[in-house]
């Protein structure tokens, strides 16, 4: 009797293991923060949205311009100073030291803390995908304007360009680390390219 309760409480514990791993992955594929995500996406695609379609459905063009530049700088807010740091454990900001000088901060929450194991996959796609694709669509709506003479509209693409843009740097210099990392990461990807040209052309040759 006494050995087959050592043999059930055996078995307890791997069961309960099992089930803390079974736990542990689907916490990462699962969204922690769905306030977070939604209000990531929800004032970035609702500018474009607008942008779009305001046109159709008004006549006022500074009710547009007005509505989609509160759009953004709610946005840029949002993400800069929530959504980054609950989803991807990234933040950036800027501060003025006692000197006067201004420093800019791009920081990233390190990969040893309890918080950064416990990280979605699925917000951080979420987070990056909204983060490139959006800017991306606002500097093709600037070319647009440009090339169909909409100058007017030009104004309010290119304050999408710099606000959006301003948060896709800093999340990439946050995620990249300082100017020395990121020039050195271009450096090396540019001599892997030009050493696999050179193989391929030896091999042709």
């Amino acid at each position: 009797m006494l050995q087959q309760d050592s043999n059930d409480d055996t078995e307890d514990v791997s069961l309960f293991d099992a089930e803390e791993e079974t736990t542990n992955r689907s916490k990462k594929s699962k969204i922690r923060h769905p306030v977070a995500s939604f209000f990531h996406l929800f004032f970035r695609v609702s500018a474009i949205v607008v942008y779009l379609l305001c046109e159709l459905f008004s006549t006022s063009f500074i009710a547009c311009m007005v509505t989609i530049i509160l759009l953004l700088s709610c946005d840029f807010w949002a993400v800069k100073n929530v959504t980054g740091r609950l989803m991807v454990g990234l933040r950036w900001w800027n501060h003025v030291d006692e000197d006067g000088k201004s420093h800019w901060v791009f920081e990233a929450r390190k990969a040893s803390s309890p918080e950064s194991k416990t990280v979605s996959e699925a917000e951080s796609r979420i987070f990056w995908l909204g983060l490139i694709t959006c800017p991306v669509l606002w500097v093709i709506f600037a070319f647009s304007a440009l090339f169909s003479f909409r100058i007017k509209w030009l104004a309010v693409v290119i304050m999408g360009v710099v606000l959006q843009g301003a948060n896709l740097y800093g999340y990439i210099r946050c995620k990249v680390g300082n100017k020395k990392n990121l020039t050195s990461m271009a450096t090396s990807y540019l001599g892997k390219q030009f050493l696999r040209q050179n193989l391929e052309e030896e091999q042709t040759s």
